[in-house]
């Protein structure tokens, strides 16, 4: 069944200017989400990338601080799901909760990292999240019978950080 354009420029739009998820885009303009996703595909095939352009959207609105704190807030959302995961799993020993500590605690400072270099406001909240790596590399292996506590604690902790510094 073929699509009045408007259609498409109704998807695009609402993909690129309001940043809803393309299945939303798809629903607004009253189409399948398959054909959404062949015209987002097509039009970058042709030379117009949707994804860029809701970048560039983005940023001319929002402007670039509010892309890092918003690419901020996407990691954080999966470092906690991630963190709920390995309290949650019982089949993982402390040891190995331990280390996956260690190695969500690296990936959170390599983000803030990047994150302060882009943006020296948040320079503040990356050496507080260096702190919490060092201390959780400390914990994992001075104390690994303490690091479930340690997880537990160290969420909230970090969520209350970043509203003090961030």
């Amino acid at each position: 069944m073929a699509h009045a354009p408007e259609k498409r420029a109704l998807v695009r739009a609402a993909y690129v200017h309001e940043r809803v998820p393309i299945e939303v885009a798809a629903h607004k303009a009253a189409v399948s989400m398959r054909t959404a996703s062949r015209w987002k595909s097509e039009a970058k095939d042709e030379g117009d990338d949707w994804d860029r352009g809701r970048t560039a959207a983005r940023m001319a609105g929002e402007g670039f601080q509010s892309i890092v704190q918003a690419m901020l807030e996407d990691f954080v959302s999966l470092h906690r799901s991630t963190m709920q995961d390995v309290r949650d799993d019982k089949e993982i020993s402390p040891l190995a909760k331990a280390e996956a500590l260690s190695r969500l605690a690296d990936a959170f400072t390599k983000t803030m990292g990047a994150a302060a270099k882009a943006s020296p406001e948040l320079s503040r909240l990356a050496i507080a999240m260096e702190v919490i790596r060092l201390f959780g590399e400390f914990v994992r292996k001075r104390f690994p019978r303490h690091a479930p506590a340690f997880v537990e604690v160290l969420e909230p902790f970090a969520e209350a950080l970043a509203a003090q510094l961030g």
